[in-house]
């Protein structure tokens, strides 16, 4: 009897197994399988992944066996729709690295150039009257605006003969609408590249979706023009921010890779987007989107940290967003070493809204609002937790909920709420007063104040915690307290600039504390830029035609200011290598704000390295660092040994190679990577010194000379050996040691920095020691 029951349990849980198994849906997944061998032929490649796909799929399901996007230019791999049993097996097989779910990537949503070369202090050179017109730059995101005069390309020579992308053509895009600027544009939907086996079973067939490369969004124009927009003179946005607008390289080229929208971008597009733009023949790939930092994956399931590897063995070199998810530790997100992983920053240019209250105090606010009213107007002003609607939480009034406020009670006034409360956003507290018949908003919020939120025609202006007590003791002061909100004005020459924006990421990295991210800071506060021209109800102010050009934030807008920079050294320095181009931004930093002083976060206190990586770019700087650190194909993959991956993954990332990891790798050897920074994850008091070693290659003058100058944190005693560093030619390389010994050092992190000088150039390493 027991035997029985045994035998029909069994039956029971294989039953429920079977049937478990019958009812996955199948997901988007994708399939990793490295580089490409040499000589691989592109339609073998397909038919071969083909077949794997018919092996795990069930063959009353054979629809299915095709290939969403299919990998074949710098890497292997595919993307198909799966179950979780079907990727499971493909896991297995032979040259397979990694099987990962096809997740969506989030989109990390012109003085800033001016602020930059001002902030160099070499003060009268620009930085396009040096650049050469040769470099190419990809931008993967929604897609482009090609009428914009940005994109124009008057007084541009001829195409780069090595250029070998295309102009796809569209519903709405056609091949005129590319130029000698904007020199190719592709796009890419669910269909856009869906490979199936042919009737007759010898070829394949790519089935092309409906769509086109413009950009319907309006965050692809604005950092692709970013980066390398052509100079247009009196751009403004709706006449506030009027002078010259332009890119960090106006004289490079563009290609635009439409592999997002609103909703985000699929993780399997932008990989194929990658791998189009290396085989394309672009020199710089920026990429302003990301996973969440709390939903961050290892390396190799990494859609970008992918791609981007693959095209630094080529030679391209791939910049970045870190993301918005500040001022938080541990949200940096794109923190692979080969990765260049920008933070974002303000410029010394806001936009002002004042506040006129009653009793004729004016204060200072900060909005981008295009209200007609006055000075001379005047409207009641009411506090939303005492204007509730019935039965609302006087907690959520004050935060403007949706719903919260008595509309009878509002109507006609300047509503004041505060922002406590991060998941109701500023556009929604906005639409809650609209909606509420309000005659404006005023919201009190200490962090948010530095990033000007655009009210379009909406009476806005946000404050912080000092000058918000002040309009709040005013109104405890007077029956009938009333007030006035003007529009918004430019505000130049602010000090203190820059600042570290309060949404960039920060680090230490998630993945590994061992690589100091982010590794350095650009503009990304209300950063004018090409835009679509938009016509939404609210956007446009009255009497006004649609702007070509639109003020954005986020580490979005900071990436293309690097990916410029980034265009600009290349075109001076052909022969730099991406790390070499990273090493010279990163080691010429500024560090300091337009008052002098060190650079400070959005909070006032003093900002670290894992708040703004090395410092804010300084290009004309770095066009002549005088050393570099080159960080080779060889350092990359010793990373991966020293993270954990097994040496037959890591071959199987780099195709025909004999590579083999250092014997007993462990995390802890990831800080002597050839790094422009160092970063010593773990530091036990007392414990035997910790060092490190870095070599350096001399791109200054043949006969030069470096000092060490140690800036090190209290408590922790650092020593650089040699302390001087020769060189009698140039391309000459050099080596050296640093030890960090935690005496008597608090603990968490200290920062501090090696700077080596030879009276002409300064090179900084900046450190971060982590004392246990």
């Amino acid at each position: 009897m027991a035997a029985l029951l045994l035998q029909l349990l069994f039956l029971f849980l294989t039953s429920l197994c079977v049937s478990a198994i019958s009812n996955q849906a199948p997901e988007p997944y994708v399939v990793y399988m490295g580089g490409i061998p040499e000589g691989g032929d592109q339609e073998a490649l397909q038919a071969s992944h083909l077949q794997m796909l018919s092996s795990v799929i069930p063959s009353d399901e054979e629809g299915r066996v095709s290939l969403t996007q299919s990998y074949h230019h710098a890497f292997m791999g595919f993307s198909a729709m799966l179950t979780e049993t079907e990727a499971a097996s493909l896991s297995g097989y032979d040259g397979v690295v990694s099987v990962f779910r096809d997740r969506i990537l989030r989109l990390h949503t012109t003085r800033s150039w001016d602020f930059l070369e001002a902030e160099s202090g070499i003060g009268s050179e620009r930085l396009h009257d040096r650049a050469s017109n040769d470099v190419i730059i990809g931008i993967i995101d929604t897609g482009i605006w090609p009428e914009s005069p940005s994109f124009s390309d008057a007084g541009m020579g001829k195409i780069p003969s090595r250029w070998k992308g295309t102009c796809m053509e569209g519903s709405d895009f056609k091949k005129p609408d590319c130029n000698r600027k904007l020199i190719g544009a592709r796009y890419y939907t669910s269909q856009a590249e869906s490979i199936r086996p042919a009737t007759n079973g010898s070829h394949t067939i790519k089935v092309n979706g409906f769509g086109s490369a413009r950009d319907s969004v309006g965050h692809g124009t604005h950092t692709a023009s970013t980066a390398a927009g052509t100079v247009v003179q009196n751009a403004s946005y709706y006449g506030i921010a009027q002078g010259e607008a332009k890119g960090g390289s106006p004289s490079s080229r563009l290609a635009i890779y439409k592999a997002c929208s609103l909703g985000g971008c699929a993780s399997s597009t932008v990989l194929k987007a990658i791998d189009d733009a290396i085989d394309d023949g672009v020199d710089v790939i920026s990429i302003s989107i990301g996973m969440s930092s709390a939903f961050q994956t290892d390396f190799l399931s990494d859609p970008i940290a992918i791609g981007a590897f693959h095209a630094n063995q080529r030679g391209v070199m791939v910049v970045c967003s870190g993301g918005n998810d500040g001022p938080d530790p541990y949200t940096v997100v794109n923190s692979a070493p080969w990765i260049l992983t920008v933070a974002a920053s303000s410029i010394d240019r806001t936009f002002e809204s004042q506040i006129v209250l009653g009793n004729g105090s004016i204060l200072k606010g900060f909005a981008i609002n295009f209200s007609n009213l006055s000075s001379s107007d005047s409207f009641p002003l009411v506090f939303g937790g005492d204007v509730a609607a019935e039965s609302t939480p006087v907690s959520e009034a004050s935060n403007c909920y949706p719903g919260s406020l008595d509309a009878d009670k509002t109507a006609g006034k300047i509503i004041v709420c505060v922002g406590t409360d991060p998941t109701v956003t500023r556009r929604v507290k906005k639409l809650v007063a609209q909606g509420a018949r309000a005659k404006g908003l005023i919201l009190i919020d200490e962090d948010e104040k530095g990033v000007p939120f655009d009210s379009g025609s909406f009476p806005f202006s946000e404050v912080g915690n000092d000058v918000g007590a002040q309009i709040l003791e005013y109104m405890n002061s007077t029956k009938k307290p009333s007030a006035v909100i003007l529009p918004a004005e430019d505000a130049k020459e602010f000090k203190p600039a820059p600042i570290v924006a309060y949404f960039s990421a920060r680090g230490p990295g998630g993945l590994t504390e061992a690589i100091l991210k982010p590794d350095v800071m650009a503009p990304g506060v209300s950063i004018v830029a090409a835009s679509i021209p938009s016509s939404d109800i609210g956007d446009v102010p009255v009497g006004k035609k649609p702007s070509s050009f639109a003020i954005k934030s986020g580490t979005s807008m900071a990436c293309p200011h690097v990916a410029g920079a980034a265009a600009f050294i290349k075109s001076s320095h052909p022969r730099w290598s991406p790390s070499m181009i990273r090493s010279a931004l990163m080691t010429t930093a500024t560090i300091t704000n337009n008052l002098g002083k060190p650079l400070t976060s959005n909070s006032g206190a003093n900002a670290s390295f894992h708040d703004m990586g090395a410092g804010e770019i300084s290009p004309l700087r770095a066009l002549s660092p005088g050393l570099v650190f080159e960080t080779t194909t060889e350092d990359y993959l010793r990373f991966l040994c020293y993270y954990g991956y097994k040496e037959q993954v890591i071959r199987s990332v780099i195709a025909g190679t004999n590579f083999s990891c250092p014997p007993d790798p462990t995390q802890d050897l990831i800080s002597n990577i050839n790094y422009p920074s160092i970063s010593i994850a773990k530091l036990e008091g007392k414990q035997t010194v910790v060092k490190v070693s870095r070599t350096v290659t001399n791109v200054g003058p043949a006969n030069s000379t470096y000092t060490a100058a140690v800036d090190a944190p209290s408590g922790i005693v650092v020593k650089v050996s040699p302390e001087r560093l020769a060189f009698t030619k140039r391309w000459m390389k050099a080596s050296y040691e640093v030890s960090f010994d935690a005496y008597d050092a608090s603990r968490g992190y200290g920062y501090g920095s090696i700077t080596w000088s030879d009276g002409g150039h300064t090179v900084r390493n900046g450190f971060a020691v982590n004392v246990m």
